[in-house]
């Protein structure tokens, strides 16, 4: 059996991979996810949309430490999992109900939501929990990008590079979030394996142990989603220049969160845990307004106020 160790510049490239696949799904369902009318805020230029936003996340990140506390690993699994099943209705209900009647999409979109869960409960090897991560975040980030337009997002952002940053390096309450989550079998983590036999349904993940004992590289689902979702509203609320169709500060965006993502490789390999979201989502916002500028776009501005 194979024990070779993957180099980290290819785990970190895997890694914008899969950040760019993630984004690339996104954009494919930008048109699906509007036309269904699938929306998180009714009005996309208010401020008030993310002091919502960010309520519920502080609620629910709560409602998971108290659980992680008191070893409710089963509440925990339950939680995480309606959430991820219920993105991934949506997003197949947004693709189902152009063709199918509305009974009959509304019943498949739901045991594609419920099988994907069957599935990483049964199965939760690295390769399923990426292929449900990758669809997940897409589907996080085409909802809120759709209903939310770019000066909210960049707020949100720059609002959670602040949290992320305090709570990985000073309460540290992510990493205790982080490791409690990863010992379900619906974790909300990206893996890269070390080695090529490596199996998370067999050894698991513990982000608390040294770098040299880890069995794979990782990457939050949150630093994938958010800059995202600023991908996606710049494809939607921001007009202007395109390249195939594409908006160009989406383009930016995009290309921004995947530097700071290369950027993010130096810190991690110390092997200590990285706040991810001060640098992805920073880039991400510098790529968005670069190529405002260099397109002439800012309507959004307007919009937002």
């Amino acid at each position: 059996m194979s024990t070779r160790t993957l180099p980290e510049p290819l785990a970190f490239a895997g890694m914008a991979l899969l950040m760019l696949l993630s984004d690339v799904i996104a954009l494919l369902l930008v048109s699906p996810v509007q036309n269904a009318g699938i929306l998180a805020f009714d009005n996309p230029d208010t401020l008030w949309n993310i002091i919502v936003f960010l309520f519920v996340m502080l609620v629910v990140t709560a409602i998971l430490l108290i659980l992680i506390k008191y070893k409710a690993q089963k509440i925990i699994s339950l939680i995480l999992a309606l959430c991820i099943a219920a993105v991934i209705f949506y997003i197949a209900l947004s693709l189902l109900g152009p063709i199918l009647p509305v009974i009959t999409a509304y019943l498949i979109s739901a045991l594609v939501g419920i099988g994907m869960i069957v599935l990483l409960w049964v199965y939760p090897e690295w390769y399923i929990i990426n292929i449900v991560g990758i669809i997940t975040s897409a589907g996080c980030a085409v909802i809120f990008g759709v209903s939310l337009s770019p000066l909210p997002v960049i707020v949100l952002l720059i609002l959670l590079i602040i949290y992320d940053f305090i709570s990985v390096n000073h309460t540290k309450h992510m990493l205790t979030l982080a490791d409690g989550v990863m010992k379900q079998k619906i974790p909300i983590m990206f893996l890269i394996p070390k080695t090529r036999h490596y199996s998370y349904r067999k050894t698991g993940m513990d982000i608390t142990a040294d770098k040299s004992e880890r069995s794979a590289y990782m990457i939050g689902m949150g630093d994938m989603i958010m800059p995202g979702i600023l991908a996606i509203s710049a494809q939607v609320f921001v007009s202007g220049m395109t390249i195939f169709g594409i908006s160009l500060p989406a383009i930016g965006t995009i290309v921004g969160s995947v530097i700071g993502l290369i950027l993010l490789s130096i810190p991690m390999r110390s092997g200590k845990a990285q706040a991810g979201l001060p640098l992805i989502n920073s880039c991400a916002i510098i790529g968005f307004l670069l190529c405002c500028l260099i397109s002439g776009s800012w309507d959004w501005v307007a919009i937002g106020f």
